[in-house]
């Protein structure tokens, strides 16, 4: 949304607010955002850390709204808003379709070692690595909300089994061949392993070295949710092993990813992303202006409520 803010300026001035915006790369620190929240009546949060202090910063000051953009809330402190009596909500089902789109990118690459092949190419090789086929391989799909039914949608085209895992799974009628099992059953029988759910305080690490282990060998693992999904250590120890064949990282538990994680030494075996999988031009549009209108109907201004 930042990238994009000129778009949105005269939506903002329209539903009656003025637009502030800093200069970050990824996230602002707590330090920055305690010294700043308190000017502002309405926060819209991207990845930065909503934690108490932070929230009790701005309650303190003007803060009389908040909204999340996008759906994941595990950078918020959901129990510290609710103490401090400051609205706050999501913005969910806005982005399903471009993150399927990435992480079914990730299985091919994996299947088929495409960005070890471009590499070479550049270097003047022409190595033609042998993959594996998509139709007949098994998936452990963990997640079955907006993202990871699209994620399945994908796959079973692609002539895949799909095995989801979530314990508030629900049946679509569009797709009743995925299956479906409780964690961690089954994942000896899967092929690839791509994760989609939130993260929670119950869930974190929920890829670690017990689970791995139980993993057939040769697995490849793909992460489109968020990075304290994985226990990165134990993912190591596995690449290093071959438990893990390979993996794709859209996100990690420290982004940017650190120039001295061991992970970046397993070449074209962990492919890396930027935590970037919902950012096309058209899912930014409407989640903007989703959490646009969302904030100015949470502040009261009568624009918003006569436009929702």
């Amino acid at each position: 949304m930042l990238r994009a803010i000129e778009l949105f300026r005269p939506r903002f001035t329209e539903l009656g607010m003025e637009i502030v915006t800093p200069k970050i790369v990824q996230v602002l620190s707590e330090e920055e955002l305690v010294s700043l929240l308190p000017s502002f009546d309405g926060w819209i949060i991207g990845d930065d850390p909503a934690t108490v202090r932070v929230l009790k910063a701005g309650v303190d000051g003007k803060l009389k709204a908040a909204v999340k953009w996008g759906a994941g809330v595990d950078n918020v402190d959901l129990v510290a808003c609710r103490e401090l009596g400051l609205p706050i909500t999501n913005t969910p089902g806005m982005f399903g379709l471009e993150v399927a789109d990435i992480a079914l990118g990730y299985v091919i690459a994996l299947a088929r070692e495409t960005f070890a092949i471009d590499s070479s190419v550049r270097q003047g090789e022409w190595i033609k690595p042998s993959g594996i086929s998509l139709a007949g391989r098994r998936v452990a799909l963990v997640g079955f909300g907006d993202i990871g039914r699209n994620i399945a949608k994908r796959l079973l085209a692609a002539e895949m089994t799909v095995v989801a895992y979530d314990p508030f799974f629900k049946a679509d009628k569009s797709i009743p061949s995925v299956e479906t099992a409780e964690w961690p059953d089954r994942l000896n029988e899967a092929d690839f392993l791509v994760l989609a759910c939130a993260l929670t305080p119950e869930n974190c690490h929920l890829v670690n070295r017990d689970v791995l282990e139980q993993c057939r060998t040769g697995i490849r693992v793909v992460n489109v949710a968020r990075g304290g999904l994985i226990d990165e250590k134990a993912l190591n120890d596995a690449l290093q092993s071959g438990r893990v064949h390979s993996a794709a990282l859209e996100v990690m538990e420290v982004e940017p990813l650190p120039s001295d994680s061991p992970l970046r030494n397993h070449g074209h075996r962990c492919l890396f992303g930027s935590h970037n999988s919902s950012n096309s031009q058209d899912a930014v549009i409407r989640t903007s202006e989703r959490a646009i209108v969302l904030l100015a109907e949470m502040l009261g201004l009568s624009n918003a409520e006569q436009q929702s």
